[in-house]
């Protein structure tokens, strides 16, 4: 039986529940929304792909299909060229003006056969379209072409986050900055908390001492392809320091720069073992001493608890990390934190 929703737009937390149901059933097969007002169309194409092992959202007209759009993120849109009200040029080029659905492949339904029509779908942001009466086989040849671009897209996507994540995970961050106008115009979660607290800007606005290292390096750096010496900024017992990695973007009249940020302190190598070694904070912690050359009385002292406790930390540390002594331990630690913060001295 096909489904169908209401046509009132649900609330923005109803909605978000919606997107997540259906991505949820949607995960052994694509999400395709059919937009058609013709109910035989619908009938037939949906039986189609849901035997093709298709998650199957229909719309009836173009404020549903604009509407079911947002709330779902449909994988591709099967979108019939020529409705009443609301016609599926406008609802395209609607779906590729907002950000949130504007990478959705749109393929077109349609029985007008003159070139100037189907110019005007793939102007309005479709990349194919079939001609009426619909041949499901056709159909979902052509679906299967565009759905491995768009799968190949979004895992290129997710990669790109889980890359970011990882920077930001071992105290790497990261943010491009537009030059000559000095505007930062991305940055990762942690690159925009460290800018905060060592030098109390937020963006679109670079750091002051920022815009002025870049006007002394960046020319000779562009010119030679040099990296020029880091900028660091104290604050403190901790301090960060900021590269120039590489140049991102090529426009006329502007540059882009991808900076690459690093806090260095004790707080911030211990989370970099706790997370690259498995380890707990505390152990991370002890260990983090051990390397320093502390005996367990020293490293009591530190942590505010007893040599005995220090000894039990460092014994589970042991385990974790598949070693018998101190100096293995700390062997291991230090080979690793060079590995991710190559400055790092004991």
């Amino acid at each position: 039986m096909m489904t169908t929703m209401t046509e009132s737009s649900p609330p923005a937390e109803p909605a978000m529940s919606l997107a997540r149901s259906l991505r949820d059933s949607a995960e052994g097969g694509d999400l395709v929304l059919v937009v058609d007002d013709v109910p035989d169309n619908l009938a037939v194409l949906h039986d189609a792909l849901d035997e093709s092992g298709y998650t199957v959202l229909v719309a009836t007209n173009g404020e549903q299909a604009l509407a079911r759009a947002a709330q779902a993120r449909p994988d591709i849109v099967l979108l019939d060229a020529m409705m009443p009200g609301l016609d599926g040029f406008e609802v395209a080029r609607r779906l590729k003006a907002d950000a949130a659905t504007a990478a959705i492949p749109i393929i077109f339904m349609t029985g007008l056969t003159e070139t100037e029509h189907l110019v005007a779908a793939l102007e309005a942001g479709g990349v194919d379209y079939v001609t009426k009466p619909i041949k499901p086989k056709e159909v979902l040849a052509r679906m299967n072409v565009h759905l491995q671009g768009a799968r190949a897209a979004r895992q290129q996507a997710r990669q790109a986050g889980q890359a970011r994540n990882a920077l930001d995970a071992f105290g790497y961050a990261s943010a491009t900055i537009r030059w000559p106008e000095g505007r930062i115009t991305w940055q990762t979660v942690l690159a925009r908390e460290l800018f905060l607290r060592y030098c109390g800007t937020q963006a679109p606005d670079a750091p002051p001492a920022v815009l002025d290292w870049l006007r002394q390096h960046l020319h000779a750096a562009a010119q030679r392809q040099v990296e020029p010496p880091a900028l660091v900024l104290a604050q403190g017992a901790a301090s960060l320091s900021i590269r120039l990695h590489q140049q991102t973007g090529q426009e006329e009249g502007h540059d882009e720069w991808l900076l690459i940020l690093r806090e260095s302190s004790d707080s911030a190598v211990i989370d970099t073992m706790s997370l690259a070694l498995k380890l707990t904070p505390r152990e991370a912690e002890v260990l983090y001493w051990v390397i320093k050359g502390k005996t367990n009385r020293d490293i009591g002292e530190i942590i505010g608890s007893s040599p005995a406790t220090a000894k039990k930390h460092l014994e589970r540390v042991y385990v974790k990390l598949g070693v018998e002594t101190r100096t293995a331990a700390a062997g291991v630690a230090i080979r690793k934190i060079r590995e991710l913060q190559p400055g790092f001295e004991i």
